[in-house]
């Protein structure tokens, strides 16, 4: 599980036959093989190291589900540890598994920030609130709009700065992962139908018709 603070922006130093190399420094500072290392927000197992990069493989249903496949040598990537019970929950809850991939359709001043707009597919808006969190290439952002084609965050100057944003721009893909407390949510509301041969929820699911009883 991570944060979504960024810790550092890595290179990308080699890409290729299903392995990634990321030159960094501080989140090498007590790597282990085997740890989680979140590179733009994606969970990846560290397999090899040194005192200036790590390398990771990389399955082909990663390489579809994200942006991984425009990175070449050289990209500016997001890093971040697994977080421990002692780490400071600063962002919000990230798994690291990407739902989709959006693009950046306008990048806008707004006094000292910029509005970041991205469009992105029907099944990713849906859980995008107004107000909520979404984590954006692994960086813990707010939503300051959502519509039915896309969504807008607003970007303080630090985090261009810290983050790799400050290279993208319009046309630019980004990682999308959904706030995963929402999903839970809604998994465990839907009515378990397939319990009862007559297609009826089971006893005792949360339903609308049981909510309004109850007064909400």
């Amino acid at each position: 599980m991570f944060t979504g603070i960024v810790e550092e922006v890595g290179r990308i130093k080699a890409i290729g036959s299903g392995v990634l190399q990321v030159s960094a420094s501080r989140v090498l500072e007590d790597v282990q093989l085997g740890d989680s290392i979140a590179v733009n927000g994606i969970c990846l197992t560290v397999t090899e190291f040194n005192s200036s990069s790590f390398r990771a493989d990389v399955m082909p249903e990663t390489v579809r589900r994200t942006s991984l496949a425009e990175l070449k040598i050289g990209s500016p990537v997001n890093l971040e540890r697994a977080l421990t019970l002692a780490s400071r929950l600063g962002g919000h809850i990230v798994s690291g598994h990407i739902d989709g991939v959006g693009r950046i359709v306008s990048m806008k001043d707004d006094k000292n920030a910029v509005l970041m707009k991205i469009a992105a597919d029907a099944d990713i808006l849906h859980y995008i609130v107004e107000k909520g969190s979404v984590a954006l290439d692994g960086i813990s952002l707010t939503v300051a709009a959502v519509t039915d084609r896309d969504f807008t965050v607003s970007l303080i100057p630090h985090t261009r700065q810290v983050t790799n944003l400050g290279s993208k721009g319009e046309g630019s893909l980004i990682n999308i992962e959904n706030d995963v407390v929402g999903k839970y949510v809604e998994k465990l509301l839907l009515p378990r139908q397939s319990a009862r041969k007559d297609g009826q929820p089971e006893a005792g699911s949360v339903t609308m018709e049981m909510l309004l009883k109850s007064g909400f």
